[in-house]
């Protein structure tokens, strides 16, 4: 097939599948040059904000020279090995930087590949975990409703059955366990009574299935994809202690909410409850590279090799990629070695300020703030696409989904860059 005769365009519209997007009705797509900073060029020399730090994962901007260069360094010494009866400098290195800064419990690191992949190892850690104590029929998972764990099949059988994205796959996922999402929201007052706190439950969902449940796998604090809600952490809390009693494992998803965004290094940090494992990727290379890791403590893993096989069934070709690592590393250490807190806490009040005239639109929902999180719900869903026809009026790149037009700026931009991507935001809550 020659396409010598189709722009580039032109080409991408005919041949390349977007996600979530209908080939036969593409919607507006950008053709992107160059990135820097918080900016991304297009083909026609418009700079846009990523107002979405690219899926939220951009979080020092885009070609930050400190991971660039040591991209750059590591290609021209070890570009990839395999992983297996091997290891390099670079996964050394970034492990003893994750040590440092996740919960103290965690301190077994299986490198992985993209978010989705983590999630999948977590879950497969657990069922060969319980398979190595002696519960094999301790193969299912429960989880809350509105969740988003992504896109590859495990991973999504945990996302919402109902309203998910991934809800017309019901009937080829494994069956899972759900419970209502916890009701009561981060800023309010915690109640103590399971009948109105979602623990009660909770707790006849796991008890109902105890012989069955591997783990209890949910997005603590902040539920991503499945509509940007934010709820109390005394529920993970009491989840843990839970899960303790009925030797349930618990997984945590931090994919989104990991490396700062929260306000938190991690959103661990708003409770007391540490995970027998977590999944970590997005923010973790400042998003220049794909890579995720999936974290558990000692019990996990030596259950798992005090088993049968006692080897852990997974490997992935691309595992500790070390350039990948290199990225990771030269991340972290750009997060940890500037305040951070301060940074989000800058923005998380920007956020408030600029987005609270939404309260008084008719079409608004809800207005809600979370660290560098800021989202405006409408009350009926928004279109990308039509948000997309305004970016190069208003200088912002937004991609809404569901109901919710919202932001995750990387944490470099300016109070200016964030008072225009507030403005374009407020602009697509009064016209859509």
């Amino acid at each position: 097939m020659s396409t010598s005769g189709l722009t580039q365009l032109e080409f991408d519209q005919q041949h390349l599948w977007h996600p979530y997007t209908n080939v036969a009705k593409p919607g507006p797509t950008f053709v992107v040059k160059e990135s820097e900073g918080v900016h991304i060029t297009l083909d026609d020399g418009t700079r846009l904000i990523d107002a979405m730090s690219s899926w939220w994962c951009m979080m020092h901007g885009h070609r930050n020279p400190a991971i660039t260069s040591a991209i750059h360094a590591q290609l021209d010494t070890l570009p990839h090995v395999m992983f297996g009866g091997l290891t390099h400098d670079p996964a050394i290195d970034l492990g003893r930087k994750l040590l440092e800064i996740t919960p103290e419990s965690l301190t077994r690191i299986f490198y992985c590949d993209s978010g989705s992949v983590s999630v999948e190892v977590a879950m497969k850690m657990a069922v060969q975990y319980q398979h190595a104590i002696g519960q094999p029929e301790r193969k299912e998972f429960a989880t809350i409703r509105s969740g988003y764990h992504g896109d590859t099949w495990k991973a999504m059988s945990v996302c919402d059955p109902d309203t998910g994205m991934h809800h017309l796959f019901q009937g080829a996922l494994s069956v899972q366990h759900f419970v209502s999402r916890p009701p009561i929201r981060i800023h309010e007052e915690w109640i103590d009574d399971p009948a109105q706190n979602g623990l009660g439950e909770l707790r006849a969902l796991l008890e109902a299935n105890v012989r069955k449940v591997a783990a209890f796998i949910l997005e603590p604090v902040v539920q991503g994809t499945g509509g940007m809600y934010f709820y109390h952490p005394e529920y993970l809390n009491q989840a843990r202690a839970l899960c303790d009693e009925l030797g349930i494992l618990l997984i945590f998803d931090e994919i989104a909410t990991g490396f700062g965004r929260t306000g938190a290094l991690f959103a661990t940090g708003f409770c007391t409850a540490q995970p027998d494992i977590i999944c970590l990727g997005k923010g973790l290379t400042g998003g220049h590279i794909s890579f995720a890791c999936t974290m558990t403590n000692d019990r996990v893993a030596e259950g798992v090799g005090g088993g049968n096989p006692g080897i852990f069934m997974h490997g992935p070709t691309y595992m500790a990629n070390p350039l990948a690592c290199a990225a990771a590393k030269a991340s972290l250490d750009l997060l940890t070695g500037q305040d951070w807190r301060g940074t989000v806490s800058g923005i998380a009040e920007q956020l408030q300020s600029e987005l609270a005239p939404a309260r008084e639109l008719p079409n608004v929902a809800d207005v809600r703030v979370l660290g560098a999180i800021g989202v405006i719900e409408m009350k009926q869903p928004v279109s990308a696409d039509e948000a997309h026809a305004r970016a190069h009026d208003m200088g912002v790149f937004l991609r809404p989904f569901g109901k919710n037009i919202y932001t995750m700026p990387p944490f470099i931009t300016s109070p200016d860059q964030l008072s225009q991507i507030t403005a374009g935001m407020l602009r697509l809550a009064r016209e859509l």
